[in-house]
């Protein structure tokens, strides 16, 4: 895994057992983000709430959701990319606004959070947390109009940067998108209960049919068993969906803007292949993230397809130190080589994506130790040249190894006999619509809402009050 997950968002309107609902929910969308899970519900006239470190299926058990009652929910799964990994940065985020009690979950970064969280502070604010989703509930507190909506939308407008935010009162849940759509958000419905949903396969599990993707800048309101939408952001001509849900991020079976995403990765291993072909005998992926790729570059180019490495998905966190004997024994509990398959071939490892090219390396010794006569490294995106801004936990440039060497030189660093990306123009054609609906900022260092901020992982946090 080369790139943090993104945070999952899921809520239900008008069901009985809508807590429950939002655990299936968040489960589908465990991919998004493992450091914590947390639920609230309201029953319209109290709010419940339950929230912990950990996967879902650790932190909720079947008498929790006899406690989370009402049937309105909405739930949240946490990788962070601001804040560490507390148990007060674990969303949703919880407050009394006005003598309203609401509840907020947030994916994606906000670029102008410490210049915001700075006036808030001048302004009397005291932040319980060390990320920038908090900003968003001490803007509503701040706001001058006094019905939750408008205050949402208040401060919705006061945002700059990727944000797919999903809000709890007691009677209503609302959910936004910002105005570049970086982030995925869709609604969908059965019978007379409502959804929404980081992404379908998040519906799929609990029996939703898709009703739409909230389109950028637009405001979802779930209230009874209705819906509707509503325009926040009044300018919808520019897009900027983040390509890498397309090629990492999304689960394989979740559909974006009507397209699936196994397909679309599909598709790029078809570019790839086209782009640039190698004689080999068999194409392995590096699982699970590069499968389709690496299928549709054996479709393409005729080299039979192979299970090369099989992928360990049990792996704990572990509290050994990370020396390089580690680090080695770590790939090894994470990926195995299929001896059989690779000793004497002619190796073609379609992978999605090169990082800091640690694991790329650690998986060509693997194969090379498992007897591969030739090894082809073949990326199904282009070199990661610049770090997100957006709510990806990317390192800086300075740490990116396709930002420091040629092809060549990434080639004999990584002791493979060829290594080659594809184009952004192959990446574009494998997605709906053309390259300006898309962020690909960190391939061209094109910004579409320029980040103003240096933030870090722990920016907010220079001085912390720690549980111990």
């Amino acid at each position: 895994m080369k790139f943090k997950e993104q945070c999952g968002l899921f809520g239900v309107s008008s069901h009985p057992r809508a807590a429950e609902l939002t655990f299936l929910g968040l489960y589908a969308l465990q991919h998004r983000g493992q450091e914590g899970a947390g639920i609230v519900s309201s029953d319209g006239v109290d709010i419940y709430q339950k929230k912990a470190l950990g996967l879902v299926s650790d932190v909720f058990n079947r008498d929790d959701f006899l406690r989370l009652k009402g049937e309105i929910a909405i739930g949240h799964n946490r990788y962070s990319t601001t804040g560490s990994a507390v148990l007060p940065n674990v969303q949703p985020l919880l407050a009394e606004l006005k003598n309203q009690p609401i509840a907020v979950a947030h994916n994606g970064n906000l670029v102008n959070a410490s210049k915001l969280r700075q006036e808030l502070i001048n302004r009397g604010s005291i932040f319980q947390t060390s990320m920038d989703s908090e900003v968003i509930l001490h803007l509503m507190a701040h706001s001058s109009c006094t019905e939750i909506t408008s205050m949402f939308i208040d401060a919705l407008r006061k945002l700059q940067g990727a944000f797919s935010v999903v809000l709890l009162s007691k009677d209503k849940i609302l959910a936004a998108k910002d105005p570049w759509g970086f982030r995925p958000l869709c609604t969908g419905k059965s019978g007379r209960s409502f959804f929404v949903a980081s992404e379908t396969c998040a519906l799929d599990i609990v029996g939703a049919s898709l009703l739409k993707e909230i389109e950028p800048g637009e405001l979802a309101i779930l209230e009874g068993s209705s819906i509707d939408y509503v325009r926040w952001s009044g300018d919808d001509s520019e897009r900027a969906l983040c390509i890498f849900e397309y090629i990492y991020f999304s689960r394989p079976d979740s559909v974006l803007y009507g397209h699936c995403v196994h397909e679309a990765r599909k598709e790029m291993g078809r570019q790839l292949a086209k782009e640039h072909p190698v004689e080999g005998d068999v194409v392995i992926s590096v699982p699970d993230s590069s499968n389709a790729a690496a299928l549709g570059y054996a479709e393409f180019s005729g080299i039979p397809p192979g299970l090369g490495f099989i992928r360990n998905h049990y792996i704990g966190r572990t509290f050994i130190d990370p020396s390089q004997t580690v680090r080695d024994l770590q790939a090894r509990i994470k990926y195995n080589p299929v001896k059989e398959v690779l000793t004497g071939k002619r190796v073609v490892v379609v992978d999605d994506s090169i990082v800091r090219g640690t694991t790329s390396k650690m998986l060509v010794k693997l194969l090379r130790d498992a007897g591969a006569r030739e090894v082809h490294l073949r990326i199904g995106s282009g070199p990661i040249v610049e770090g997100c801004y957006y709510g990806i936990d990317t390192p800086d440039s300075g740490e990116l190894i396709a930002a420091r060497l040629t092809i060549s030189e990434l080639a004999k660093y990584l002791n493979a006999d060829s290594v080659e990306y594809l184009s952004i123009e192959g990446m574009v054609r494998s997605v709906p619509a053309d390259e300006s609906q898309y962020c690909l900022a960190c391939f061209n260092g094109n910004y579409p809402v320029k980040p103003r901020e240096k933030l870090t992982k722990h920016s907010f946090e220079n001085s912390r009050i720690l549980d111990i």
